[in-house]
């Protein structure tokens, strides 16, 4: 593996909770790679994977195929058994990647089985790299994502910061930071309408590429 390869997880305080977009936000902002290990499902045949690269406008080389894409709609462990098939930690690895950056997305909340025995914070354990979080900024965010965050600080797993998505409350965000230490890198409102431009633009002026790396040079990552 290269030296200067920086892989960067992105993982939610929930389902359904934004991640997709902000990886494409962030795959855009640092010229990144994008890995999905674990695809449970897919949207009338559109994996994650297909609408980040519809969103970020990264070249094909810098998608990579997911460890397991498996059939329903469900947490990983209930897919795989529908499928057939035992997901096991042992199976994962950091793929070779073109870019030196690597967005890897995760699948639902921290919490979600990947088997009878390990979840995905377990993978996220195994596979060492620091974690971008993305909570809403609705009622109920708060609690989720301290929670969220004393789940990975209790594993030693490094945080970057956290992205709030949803209609703006100053009061929630304020609240997570003071209580985290976290940083938000970027809010991302609601939108009626997400294409490329929109991305681009939310990259300009959130400058989260400068916030990412800077954190990671303080990390020392």
């Amino acid at each position: 593996m290269r030296a200067d390869f920086q892989p960067v997880w992105v993982l939610g305080t929930d389902t359904e909770i934004g991640k997709t977009l902000a990886s494409a936000l962030i795959q855009h902002a640092l010229e990144a790679s994008y890995w999905k290990p674990v695809q449970s499902g897919s949207d009338n045949g559109v994996t994650d994977t297909m609408r980040v690269k519809s969103l970020s406008q990264r070249p094909d080389e810098s998608f990579l195929p997911e460890r397991w894409h498996l059939t329903e709609p469900f947490s990983p462990h209930k897919s795989a058994k529908i499928d057939g098939v035992r997901i096991r930690l042992a199976d994962f690895s950091w793929p070779e990647c073109r870019d030196t950056y690597l967005v890897a997305e995760g699948a639902g909340g921290l919490l979600v089985p990947l088997n009878d025995k390990d979840l995905l914070i377990d993978l996220v354990a195994q596979l060492s790299a620091p974690v971008i979080l993305v909570c809403r900024s609705s009622l109920g965010t708060i609690n989720h994502t301290l929670l969220s965050v004393e789940a990975l600080r209790s594993r030693n797993i490094p945080i970057i910061g956290f992205i709030m998505s949803g209609r703006r409350d100053a009061d929630n965000k304020q609240a997570i930071e003071h209580f985290s230490g976290l940083e938000c890198l970027a809010e991302i409102p609601y939108l009626d309408d997400i294409n490329p431009r929109v991305i681009k633009e939310l990259a300009i002026n959130t400058k989260i590429a400068a916030k990412i790396k800077g954190r990671l040079t303080e990390m020392h990552f």
